[in-house]
Parts: C-alpha cells; structure tokens; sequence
C-alpha cells in the first residue's frame, strides 16, 4: 500500500516509521520540502530535525502535500487540526477523490495558553469539517484518543484498551480497521461508532486526557471501554 503521511512532528513521524516497517510506502508530505530539510535544530520538545529523523528511515521520502497525496492511496492526516484545512485545500482534488483518509489530527487551540481549547466543538467537529469540504474524501477518525506510541504498538499499555472509529464510509472503516490490526489493535479493541459526526465526541476526549496525562506525569495509557 502506498500511504502519504501529512505533518512531519512526531507523531506523523511515528506513523511514518511503522508504515515504513511494516512494507508500505511511505511519502510525508510538507508544505515546503525545501525549508522543512533546512531546519538544524530540535523543535520545542527536543525532537531531532526531521532531516535527521529522515536520514535514519532511507525507505521513506519526504515531497508537498500534494505531490506527497498524487502518488498515494491513503492518506493520513497528522497536522495541527488548526491549519488541516489548509492543507488540504493545497491538495488538488484529484489527488484526494475517492481515497481514504485517516485523521488523526485534534483541533486543539492555544491561542489563549495551556490547556487548549477545542474549535470546533460539540455541534461539529474537526472530522466532520474535513468530510464537509472534500465530499468525495473518505474520511475515518481514529487513534486521536491516545499518544502516539500507542497509536502503533497499543503493547505498550497492559491488558484491553480501546481505539475509536468514526466515518461514513464502511469499507473505508473496513480498511482501516484492517491497518490497526497490522499495528497490533485486537479486533475486541476496535470499537466504530458510527458516522463521521461522532468524532465529535472523540474530539472532545482531548480535554480530559490532557489533564489525566499532567496528573499521571506521562502519556502510556489509554481509555478502555467496558460492556460493549
């Protein structure tokens, strides 16, 4: 499968890394290759350049969003919710029509400090957006519940825990469905919810778990959904 991973901070990184190991091929698209090779320094969470970060993965390449979307058959959306609609309008519609795309991405807003806010919230949401201005897009939101270790090797928390899917589409699901299982997701573990409206509520688990993250003092957990 040919995947284009969107964002290139660490957690499209991640996903990236796993695509890559797991047979894949993998494109990570930027809005400007040029300038993201360029930078020399760590960014503000002390993550390498991703110069760096890509030197160590030779599998996998790095093009424009849009160039990175033409040779891809699914794509996964990693940015900043604040700015996935700008990306995608960067995309040409052909290079997005009837593919999958997995949004991973919150719309967290720091324009006021720490903790964010969401925008949008409760009567739509960042997916539902998504869905709305690429209509032939299938889109399915999922793994934005939890880190991004996680996201790819859920081992990483002990016992049964829960990855979400939202989405209109049920093969674009089945698909997905089928990649988090290549992750190690068990399908007792998947749990789809409906359409692409409930990421509305996925969406607005991002509070709570950014305040559950600064009481335990790290991120290695999860939500687990018991009785369904």
């Amino acid at each position: 499968m040919r995947y284009a991973v969107f964002g290139t901070g660490v957690v499209g990184r991640t996903l990236a890394a796993r695509l890559a190991g797991l047979g894949h091929d993998v494109v990570v698209g930027t809005r400007d290759p040029e300038h993201t090779l360029a930078r020399a320094e760590a960014d503000d969470r002390g993550n390498a350049p991703f110069a760096q970060w890509l030197a160590e993965h030779p599998s996998i390449s790095l093009d424009t969003f849009d160039a990175a979307a033409a040779g891809a058959e699914t794509l996964v959306n990693t940015t900043a919710g604040g700015v996935t609609l700008e990306v995608l309008a960067a995309v040409a519609p052909a290079h997005l029509d009837g593919k999958v795309l997995i949004d991973i991405a919150n719309p967290l807003d720091f324009s006021k400090g720490f903790p964010p806010s969401l925008e949008p919230v409760n009567t739509d949401s960042l997916g539902e957006q998504v869905q709305r201005a690429h209509p032939a897009l299938r889109v399915v939101k999922t793994l934005n519940t939890m880190n991004c270790a996680i996201m790819v090797d859920p081992a990483r928390v002990e016992g049964d825990h829960t990855v979400f899917l939202s989405g209109d589409d049920a093969d674009a699901k089945k698909s997905v469905t089928e990649l988090l299982t290549s992750f190690g997701w068990q399908d007792r573990n998947i749990l789809d919810l409906g359409g692409i409206e409930t990421a509305r509520g996925t969406e607005m688990l991002l509070p709570i778990w950014l305040r559950i993250m600064g009481s335990a003092g790290h991120a290695d957990f999860n939500f687990h959904i018991q009785g369904v």
